[in-house]
């Protein structure tokens, strides 16, 4: 069976709307964009923290970012989406009216990039812990030879190096927090899968919203790719992963 093609549907206006089917999907883009880097920014950082906390040789930091990583690595995403939205305002009344006085939109977006931030940030930690794991123990004490604080060596010589090491796995990881954006639908967010599957429902136009949305997820994940491949090739260093030959 030959299925006709509608591509015209995406310039239809919308019922009841001034904007057209596109101009929903670009809209929906943009709030994908948005909660991804802002998600990216708590998920880098929170993970670095973590990461950094795992390799110290105080053993009840180091339990602290084991428990970590163990929580949110191993409870599924859906799952904590749910628990940030719907149950955790619920334990305390300050919270609770806090959140009642914000618009549901703002509310979604908070949510979204909380929950995906901290989700991604427990499986940076394990790469940045990996990272700094990798490097050669003289590293570490050559810091400490010059008269370098521990958080000093950490800042000075061992992160500049681990960052440089794990931009592959940092790579999968930006393109994953890019992908699953797309599950902050669950809680009413109006992202870029929120807004295909409102074009299906409405025209059963199915198969041009969904190709249309792959072909955006695709643009958008390889786009990051090729920015932090060149960023790779930037601060590449000898003898290391990405470095010249």
């Amino acid at each position: 069976m030959n299925y006709n093609w509608n591509w015209g549907l995406f310039f239809q206006l919308v019922s009841d709307t001034d904007e057209t089917w596109l101009e929903m999907l670009v809209s929906g883009l943009g709030w994908t964009l948005a909660v991804s880097a802002c998600a990216w920014i708590v998920a880098f950082s929170v993970g670095s923290l973590v990461g950094v906390l795992r390799t110290t040789s105080h053993r009840g930091l180091a339990r602290v970012g084991d428990a970590y990583v163990e929580l949110f690595r191993n409870v599924p995403l859906l799952v904590q989406f749910f628990l940030w939205y719907f149950v955790l305002p619920g334990l305390s009344s300050e919270v609770r009216q806090w959140v009642t006085g914000l618009d549901p939109a703002t509310h979604q977006f908070f949510t979204a990039i909380l929950c995906l931030g901290l989700f991604t940030a427990a499986r940076i930690a394990e790469q940045v812990r990996s990272g700094i794991q990798s490097l050669s123990r003289g590293q570490r004490q050559a810091g400490y030879a010059l008269g370098l604080t521990q958080p000093q060596t950490y800042r000075h010589v061992l992160l500049p190096m681990a960052y440089r090491i794990i931009i592959p796995p940092l790579t999968s990881e930006l393109m994953n927090l890019i992908k699953n954006s797309s599950v902050a639908l669950t809680i009413g967010l109006t992202e870029l899968t929120f807004r295909t599957r409102e074009m299906g429902e409405v025209t059963f136009a199915y198969f041009e919203a969904f190709t249309a949305a792959t072909v955006i997820y695709v643009i958008v994940a390889m786009s990051s790719n090729r920015v932090m491949a060149w960023l790779e090739r930037r601060v590449a260093v000898p003898g290391y992963i990405g470095g010249p030959k």
